[in-house]
């Protein structure tokens, strides 16, 4: 059975910084990070917090915007975080 839900999500490390990643399974994907075996950046940042989230229908426009996102500077994260919608992260793309 194929997973048609593809997420990019943003954890806060225990330091304040920004991980940025893509999952096809959010839940298993966060326990990971908890446990240390996700993530190599995230590992020793803990606890984490998810503080952004976003669905895609294709692993294409997941990573693309994954992609996207890390691109942006950490003022340009925060309103994505505040604002909860990557509309923000797409117009900056069309640019």
């Amino acid at each position: 059975m194929e997973n048609n839900k593809h997420y990019i999500y943003i954890l806060e490390c225990k330091d304040g910084s920004y991980y940025t990643g893509y999952t096809n399974d959010i839940e298993k994907r966060l326990k990971k990070h908890e446990e240390g075996k996700g993530a190599k950046y995230t590992r020793g940042r803990g606890p984490l917090k998810l503080v952004f989230q976003a669905v895609f229908s294709t692993k294409q426009e997941a990573m693309r915007m994954e992609f996207a996102v890390k691109k942006l500077s950490r003022a340009q994260k925060e309103r994505l975080i505040k604002e909860g919608s990557v509309s923000y992260v797409a117009a900056k793309e069309l640019q």
